[in-house]
């Protein structure tokens, strides 16, 4: 995007802050929905700064403006917004103001003003009130959330999504809408609640057996679901409603109404209590609640039942899990098989290496898209943790150094997620020592046997001890829930650093995927997604481990052996060994000869 056509927004963007007498406006990555991924139409925070990153916050004054992401994005963020006018601020960096901080030093410094606006659609009420209690305490600042500022300003902004939904049938689900329901239902009761809000895209898809086209590699679909305690409404646009999904929304007791009237919506909600959950609810719809024409309607702040059930996999949904690796990794084997011989014979660009993976996933059953825009990343771009190639950044890959493929693929039945740091020719003994020291902890991860309702945070230490002994690290998570035909991002549980509390237990999946990225010269990276299971039962409890989903040979020509314990080498031949077991009567000869050696014990 030309540099020029940022100014212009801002410019544009200044004289609307300057009418509505705002001295600064906030624009978040969310959309009325707390999602990561955000249909087109809320993205804002894109379209004012030129940054594409999924995470991410921008900032405009009157003469200044700035913009906060995560270690993901350093690199990234940094050459898309070079002459915007925008300062690159590093979240979780000692030194970063956060943004009321940020404010508050600049406004000052301005003298333009105390109040600062946002779109209170497109933030949740627990982030609304978070920043209003910081802003007043950064020099008396006060948050204004009534105004869509985009609305004036971004001539041809799309539209809400109008593409029509499917039912996602029980035989992949595992689980009836009905049934869903009446658990959700039986939750709400021990919260002291008799319905709720259900904002998330994900969840009400879940809920309701429902999948769509609406976010790019996301199967969900715009929408609102209010539940009562006898029956429902899914807010969404009516040329979304098939006859089909109608017929399948009638038998689960669930009336439809137009996306517009979830204000309506809450407004003749009769029940005696409604859950709202302020992690998922927007703030503009949670005031809305508050001011509700009943003063005898009872709030209850919450969190929604709904993800921990999501999270864990039904035995049918677990099955479909395995029978979409079985596939994935076929397509992977094939890739991998072709790449080396490609490469060495030249013209392979990153964006050609993608190109091919993905078509190796088209000739699956069941697919129906990439999971996520596939990170194929040769040598110095794989140090950008979340770099994906586009015809600007795109380079010719050579027979040296390595390369980092994180991908994934939307199955039916399942969803996959998985990285592979491939050598394609000499090494450099630092590249070895970096994969084999990511490989030990993604290893150590696997391996882990833990009390059931052990939290992420508690097992994150073990993927990183070796490479923080000899001095590396990473900053973004270790591991993250995927969803069944869903978000590839699902919590609520995850492996990471930060104070994560949610319990890991039997039928959740969660990736392994340690990594180690120097700024200008490689990254490694090396994920399998897993799920938890039963391992043991013992007087001081229920004992899990990891059974690896992800089915793909780990490339051994990096490994320094010397380095790994005897238990390290045995879980690689034997991850190795189930494998070729399970791949190997799904492929054609060759395949299968080029899977047997990639799959030979360590030497």
């Amino acid at each position: 995007m030309a540099k020029t056509e940022i100014l212009s927004r801002l410019a544009a963007l200044r004289e609307e802050m300057r009418r509505e007498g705002l001295s600064a406006f906030i624009f978040p990555s969310s959309d009325p929905h707390a999602s990561e991924y955000t249909p087109e139409r809320w993205k804002g925070r894109e379209w004012i700064s030129g940054f594409d990153g999924s995470a991410g916050t921008a900032v405009v004054t009157m003469e200044s403006a700035a913009l906060w992401t995560d270690s993901r994005y350093f690199l990234a963020a940094a050459e898309q917004l070079e002459g915007t006018g925008y300062k690159l601020m590093k979240e979780r960096i000692a030194g970063t103001p956060s943004i009321a901080q940020w404010l508050g030093d600049t406004l000052r410094r301005e003298g333009s003003g105390t109040e600062v606006g946002i779109d209170g659609l497109c933030v949740s009420t627990a982030s609304a009130e978070e920043l209003i209690a910081q802003l007043r305490s950064n020099g008396g600042l006060t948050l204004r959330t009534n105004l869509d500022i985009l609305q004036r300003i971004w001539t041809g902004r799309p539209k809400v999504p109008a593409d029509p939904i499917e039912v996602h049938p029980q035989v992949y689900a595992g689980e009836s809408a009905e049934s869903k329901l009446a658990r959700i239902r039986e939750a709400l009761l021990r919260q002291k609640a008799v319905g709720m809000l259900m904002s998330a895209l994900d969840d009400i898809a879940w809920t309701l057996n429902l999948r769509g086209t609406d976010v790019h590699c996301n199967p969900v679909f715009v929408a609102y679901l209010l539940i009562g305690s006898k029956e429902a409404t899914l807010f969404t646009a009516p040329e979304k409603i098939t006859l089909g999904v109608k017929e399948h929304l009638a038998k689960c007791g669930v009336k439809t109404a137009p996306y517009d009237d979830i204000g309506k919506g809450l407004d003749d909600y009769f029940e005696y209590s409604i859950l709202l959950d302020p992690a998922e609810t927007s703030y503009t719809l949670w005031q809305r609640a508050k001011a509700h024409k009943r003063n005898t309607l009872h709030l209850i702040e919450g969190a929604s039942p709904v993800p921990a059930m999501k999270a864990i996999k039904n035995e049918t949904e677990a099955a479909g899990f395995r029978d979409a690796m079985k596939r994935d990794g076929v397509a992977m084997v094939k890739f991998l098989r072709w790449l080396l011989p490609a490469v060495q014979e030249g013209g392979q660009t990153e964006l050609s290496i993608s190109r091919r993976l993905m078509e190796c996933r088209q000739e699956q059953d069941y697919f129906r898209g990439l999971s996520f825009d596939t990170i194929c990343a040769w040598q110095q771009h794989g140090a950008i943790v979340h770099y994906e190639p586009t015809e600007a950044t795109d380079i010719p890959v050579k027979a040296e150094g390595l390369l980092l493929i994180d991908s994934g693929g939307q199955y039916a039945d399942g969803t996959t997620d998985i990285t592979r740091t491939i050598a394609l020719g000499p090494l450099t003994e630092e590249q070895r020592k970096v994969y084999t020291l990511v490989l030990k902890g993604h290893i150590a991860l696997a391996q882990a046997i833990f009390p059931s309702g052990a939290s992420g945070t508690q097992l994150d230490i073990l993927a990183r001890k070796d490479m923080w002994a000899a001095g590396y690290n990473y900053l973004h998570g270790t591991g993250h829930g995927v969803g069944s035909y869903l978000n590839v991002h699902e919590g609520p549980h995850q492996i990471r650093m930060e104070w994560k509390p949610a319990p890991i237990v039997a039928g959740m999946t969660v990736t392994d995927e340690p990594g180690i990225y120097l700024d200008g010269r490689f990254g490694v990276r090396t994920e399998n997604t897993m799920i938890a299971v039963p391992y043991q039962k013992t007087e001081f409890g229920d004992f899990l481990a990891f059974e690896p989903l992800t089915l793909c040979p780990i490339d051994k020509t990096p490994i320094i052996a010397s380095m790994l314990t005897d238990s390290e080498r045995q879980w690689l031949d034997s991850y190795h060994q189930r494998v070729f077991d399970t791949l190997s009567p799904l492929l054609c000869d060759a395949d299968r000869q080029w899977l047997q050696e990639a799959c030979k014990p360590l030497k």
